[in-house]
């Protein structure tokens, strides 16, 4: 809500600056304030459309269940978490950005193309994003959900089942880029409480020997610029 209202005098002064005027089939052209109305009503949709048509679920997941691998439920802060899954989510649909922006965006400003025609054309990329990472499985599941057939090929999957297929998916590939993070601080975990207990210092937590050694091992290794780019290149592309 609070990035609508910084927006709100950009987005007013676009209006006022003969932006392509929004209409409803057969009625006439919407004045400004209707216009204003209409995009501030889409950009309080934008973090919704961004956990739903992006690649940002994938990425959030994994950097918070390596906060939790970490053994530090608050470190990172949650702000700090969602703001780089938002920049590696940017990088990451980069592509699909400038494919919006040459098809959709710049016709529809210039006025070659109206409204509806330029949505359809700004969701053929991201639908093209998101089908390249959508599992067969996780189609099928949804189809069957909604009580239809599986589409015969990807032209015939509707978005309405898309999206969903496509979280799911992204949820899976999460959990799975999860239980690799996981590891290595399980198997320090495990060689900390085994020492520990040779050492007859059952009463002591392994968690005070085993988080400093965790960090210096995340810190050595490089592991944010790894994890970083790692899941960035783990989707597939366009």
């Amino acid at each position: 809500m609070a990035a609508v209202l910084l927006l709100a005098p950009v987005v007013a002064a676009a209006a006022d600056a003969g932006w392509p005027a929004l209409r409803l089939a057969g009625e006439p052209e919407w004045s400004g304030p209707m216009r204003l109305l209409a995009i501030l009503t889409v950009l309080s949709l934008a973090p919704s459309i961004v956990i739903m048509l992006t690649a940002f679920t994938r990425i959030v997941v994994v950097l918070s269940m390596l906060r939790q691998a970490l053994g530090m439920a608050d470190t990172p802060p949650t702000p700090v978490i969602v703001s780089v899954a938002l920049f590696l989510t940017a990088f990451t649909m980069m592509p699909v950005w400038d494919a919006i922006h040459a098809q959709a965006v710049t016709p529809w400003l210039e006025r070659r193309v109206g409204d509806r025609e330029a949505f359809e054309r700004a969701l053929v990329p991201v639908r093209r994003f998101m089908l390249a990472q959508t599992g067969e499985r996780d189609l099928a599941a949804i189809a069957e959900l909604g009580g239809k057939p599986p589409a015969a090929s990807p032209d015939q999957v509707g978005t309405f089942q898309l999206v969903p297929a496509f979280m799911l998916s992204e949820l899976r590939r999460a959990f799975e880029i999860g239980f690799v993070v996981f590891l290595p601080f399980v198997l320090i975990d495990l060689v900390v409480a085994a020492v520990l207990t040779a050492l007859g210092m059952i009463m002591v937590p392994p968690a005070a020997f085993s988080l400093p050694l965790k960090i210096l091992l995340f810190v050595l290794v490089d592991g944010w610029s790894l994890l970083a780019a790692s899941l960035v290149r783990s989707f597939a592309p366009m």
